[in-house]
């Protein structure tokens, strides 16, 4: 439902709500929040905003010029399933005070030039973004690094790891390394919890399509949003892991969107699935490959043609590139197929209705910001589509199988966060139309990553650098 300033006040009222959380997404990609006296809200708060430090927030205002504001997006409303006493939340954009111009590093702001930039390109109305969300859930995560130390610890009952385990009794039905996709319980042992995910996710507006164990062992699992326009799947994706990590620990348990946090097992992505629409006509589809149209191969063209760029934003941490590594089950290779899953990108073919053909995008996990992921892509198929980017032959062998000789011409994705900042530095015009990214927002995304990710982590030493190398 999209509720109006109106709608917001009345929900209010018969809800009995003590308080309005105003909720809104950092530059890296963390949902911030404050909360006001219900008292607070009024018709001229959907106008006006709320006052708030912006040099507190990563990425944002520096402390000479640090007063901003929230506006509340009434059609956000949502009741909080999570607060002790009855509150009312709302997503917010974020404004200059002085100006009252929308604030160029706010990632919503970011998302909404990209929607109203393709508008103006009249090539479609509408992209419907649909991404496949994947997260682990452990029983008990420790970490630390320090001047002489450094550790991480996980632990989930169904990882494999504790077969041997004494656990009075050890019951032994754990999801063997890489076969969690997907056994019937008592080995799936988080149907229950899920479900309790999808049930809130549901209360609180978003449609579910399906729920399920994924391939790790040790917790990995999928809950699947419905495909919805590109800024409003930027807030739903931002309230799906608000959702799950919630669920999670009130049930006493700890969920991660991290990529890579097991060794020797599957990690988590974000296969992202993109169509665009003008009015109620499709645009991907076609008579062309995999029924596809022509439009939709130059989108991919567009995609594959700046993909290590585009990697800064989808995959825009260090753990990224511990997934996405040569050989091994992500799609590092950019290619594109109808039905090959070891391709970068591929056509879905579960359905041949015109209104089903989107191109899936296999590569991007959720440690980003979703609003600047989608944006980001979206911006670069529609490159694609202007300046008719030939994506070249389809590749539906199994890239796996491939021989050196045969790979020599399949470009890859990059191997390292730095690598992925060194492509963006080369290649972001693309992302400047229409001012959807702004030279400033790029440059600081590319400084704040380099600063505080990339330098921060080669500055420690790593846990198994000391089994390979102490002894030299």
């Amino acid at each position: 439902m999209s509720y109006t300033p109106k709608d917001v006040l009345e929900m209010v009222k018969k809800e009995n709500v003590v308080s309005v959380d105003l909720k809104f997404m950092d530059f890296p990609g963390l949902w911030q929040h404050f909360s006001v006296p219900v008292k607070q809200l009024d018709m001229d708060s959907f106008e006006d905003g709320f006052g708030f430090d912006g040099s507190s927030i990563r990425g944002w205002r520096t402390i000479n010029e640090s007063d901003m504001l929230v506006i509340p997006d009434p059609t956000t409303a949502f009741v909080d399933p999570f607060m002790k006493y009855k509150t009312l939340s709302m997503i917010c954009d974020i404004v200059d005070p002085i100006t009252r111009e929308r604030y160029t590093r706010c990632p919503r702001n970011v998302a909404k030039k990209a929607e109203l930039y393709l508008q103006s390109t009249g090539i479609a109305d509408t992209a419907y973004v649909g991404p496949e969300m994947e997260f682990f859930i452990f029983d008990d995560v420790r970490f630390d690094q320090n001047e002489h130390e450094g550790y991480f610890h996980i632990d989930s009952i169904e990882g494999r790891w504790n077969t041997g385990r004494e656990e009075s009794p050890n019951l032994g039905y754990k999801p063997r390394y890489k076969e969690g996709y997907f056994p019937v319980s008592p080995t799936d042992s988080q149907q229950d919890i899920r479900e309790e995910m999808v049930q809130v996710l549901s209360a609180c507006g978003l449609e579910i399509e399906a729920q399920h164990h994924e391939v790790a062992t040790g917790g990995q699992g999928e809950i699947d949003l419905r495909f919805d326009t590109l800024v409003k799947m930027g807030d739903s994706a931002n309230l799906y892991k608000y959702i799950l990590k919630n669920v999670a620990h009130r049930n006493g348990k700890t969920l991660t969107f991290m990529p890579k946090p097991l060794a020797g097992d599957n990690g988590t992505g974000m296969h992202t699935h993109i169509s665009l629409w003008k009015g109620a006509t499709p645009l991907f589809a076609g008579s062309g490959y995999a029924g596809m149209s022509e439009m939709a191969m130059y989108f991919v063209g567009g995609i594959l043609r700046h993909s290590r760029a585009l990697a800064a934003f989808t995959n825009p941490t260090t753990n990224s590139y511990r997934r996405l590594v040569p050989g091994f089950e992500a799609p590092v290779n950019l290619a594109y197929s109808q039905r090959n899953r070891s391709a970068a990108i591929r056509f879905p073919m579960y359905s041949m209705s015109p209104k089903a053909k989107r191109v899936e995008v296999r590569y991007p996990d959720c440690s980003g910001n979703p609003y600047l992921s989608f944006s980001a892509l979206l911006m670069a198929g529609l490159d694609g589509i202007q300046n008719r980017i030939d994506p070249g032959d389809p590749l539906d062998k199994d890239i796996y199988d491939l021989s050196p000789e045969e790979l020599v011409g399949v470009p890859v994705m990059p191997g390292s966060l730095e690598e992925a900042i060194r492509e963006l530095e080369s290649d972001y015009e693309f992302l400047m139309k229409g001012d959807v990214f702004t030279e400033d927002v790029i440059k600081t995304w590319m400084h704040y990553k380099m600063e505080n990710e990339v330098n921060a982590l080669r500055l420690r030493p790593h846990p198994w650098e000391f089994a390979m190398y102490y002894d030299l």
